[in-house]
């Protein structure tokens, strides 16, 4: 069925109210806007609901005019999107500028109720409201960025509540009939568990919503952790490239054996300074990739080396948490390699500054001054998986700086490891105002792809203009969703597409 997006607005209209659309070519291009190398998205038009009531109403309606829909939180990931729809003439369902209530905070079981428009940054003003008795987990993202549209996307922080999916609990849910669904305990009426007791009973389904298109999340739990009455971090600075094998043999025992609470990140000279600098095309003569003498000279400005290694303790005070700081200067620095930072002087460093406000649950802006490393902000993530073995990091690191190098870019990328596997957030910067370079980025991100799977390595998270090609590796999978789709969505209303996934 051909879609009818003229009546489908107009009835829209008449079931939200007039302010509930907008289709106007400024609004079209702003939602159609991306950072990504495959250009912009722009849909059909926008609508907005202000309630899950009003979510069934669209998605009916949607359904019975053939349009098929592009819900969005706040829509505020730079790596991997924006708000733009995976396929251009989807339209968006904005969920974020209505539906940004703070549904609940339970002091006493330490937990949050919110709607997809909540931020870290509202949720951490109210904890904050509330006295900090509370701490929640936070991205090292835009503090504007959204509680539930990060959890659905597998996103994750630093705390020991790193795994957003792991603490969120209870989902409402809106399928694409239009039918309300309630996980955990929710479907009992009157339910006083749904955001306590995560599995429930019989089969999990709060999966099913995760990185798929097989329903609407309108309202979720989060948990949150008491907030300790100290917090201190630490840093290590190795000076070489090939230190990489060594910091992960250290960094694994101390999280298999739970020794440190939060993850613990091993992040790049490029991806640390560069949140404060632009690429110094004038020392390069316009060169690219940058050169190891003007990458030296930047370190030396920031007080790095070729890696920072970040972690934090918790404790009831000052005397409590100095041995166990203690304890890591003595393990890192039998490296003979490591150079320590203080606490204390890692908060003079913005460059440093955003790793203690990441442990602390703290949103930070810092981070995003990435965007601006090379002109015309263009970024996309790469996202693999890494095995905690000093020689794999040591294999990945170097495909990965081989791979970029021969595109013209650099290695920005943050390790941030558990006790078995750690997230290797690469950020590729490019200018996107320039053509051939927006090109040669999508051919560098189809390389790293592509070598990675070959190596078995999948990713975790993938751009919009790339969920084809990553859905297309796995085996099974695909028809398995498509049968899952099918059954959930039969008119296949809902974001055709997204993560691959038909």
């Amino acid at each position: 069925m051909a879609p009818s997006f003229e009546p489908f607005f107009a009835a829209v209209r008449e079931h939200l109210g007039p302010e509930s659309v907008d289709t106007t070519p400024e609004t079209v291009a702003r939602y159609g806007a991306n950072l990504l190398p495959g250009g912009d998205l722009p849909p059909s038009g926008v609508v907005y609901p202000a309630s899950a009531e009003h979510v069934q109403a669209v998605v009916r309606l949607a359904n019975t005019h053939g349009v098929t829909l592009w819900p969005s939180s706040t829509g505020e990931n730079r790596g991997l999107g924006f708000k733009s729809p995976v396929r251009p003439g989807q339209v968006v369902v904005d969920l974020g500028r209505r539906m940004n209530r703070i549904v609940e905070i339970d002091e006493t079981l330490a937990y949050a109720v919110v709607e997809p428009g909540v931020t870290y940054a509202q949720l951490y003003a109210e904890l904050g409201r509330r006295g900090h008795k509370l701490m929640m987990d936070t991205t090292s993202g835009p503090p504007d960025g959204g509680i539930l549209g990060n959890t659905l996307d597998k996103g994750a922080g630093y705390t020991p509540y790193f795994d957003h999916f792991g603490m969120s609990c209870g989902y409402e849910v809106v399928l694409p009939t239009g039918e309300l669904l309630r996980t955990s305990d929710g479907g009992l009426p009157g339910s006083k568990t749904q955001h306590l007791s995560k599995y429930g009973y019989g089969p999990f389904l709060d999966g099913l919503f995760v990185q798929s298109n097989l329903g609407i999340v309108t309202r979720m739990g989060v948990w949150l952790m008491p907030r300790p009455p100290v917090i201190r971090s630490f840093f290590f600075s190795f000076p070489d490239d090939e230190d990489l094998g060594d910091i992960i043999e250290l960094v694994r025992p101390l999280k298999m054996n739970n020794v440190v609470p939060t993850l613990i990140k091993v992040t790049s000279d490029v991806y640390a300074f560069g949140t404060e600098e632009s690429y110094p095309f004038e020392k390069t003569a316009g060169k690219t990739p940058l050169p190891f003498e003007v990458r030296k000279e930047l370190r030396e400005k920031y007080g790095l080396g070729s890696w920072l290694v970040s972690g934090a303790f918790y404790g009831p005070s000052e005397e409590a948490v100095q041995p166990l700081i203690e304890r890591m200067q003595a393990h890192f620095m039998k490296s003979g390699k490591a150079r320590y930072i203080s606490h204390a002087e890692a908060e003079q460093s913005r460059v440093l500054k955003i790793h203690i406000s990441t442990f602390s649950g703290q949103p930070t802006a810092d981070e995003q001054g990435l965007l601006w490393w090379r002109p015309g902000g263009g970024a996309t993530w790469f996202l693999p998986a890494t095995p905690m073995v000093g020689k794999i990091a040591s294999e990945h690191q170097a495909l990965s700086r081989r791979i970029l190098s021969e595109h013209g870019f650099e290695l920005a990328v943050e390790y941030v490891c558990g006790p078995r596997m750690s997230r290797a957030l690469h950020i590729l910067l490019y200018n996107r105002q320039e053509a051939e370079e927006r090109q040669r980025a999508a051919r560098c991100f189809l390389a790293l792809l592509k070598a990675y799977a070959e190596a078995g390595i999948m990713v975790s998270r993938a751009p919009l203009d790339v969920q084809q090609e990553v859905m297309g590796l796995l085996e099974t999978t695909p028809e398995v969703l498509s049968r899952l789709k099918r059954a959930l969505d039969p008119a296949g209303i809902l974001a055709p597409g997204k993560y691959g996934i038909e």
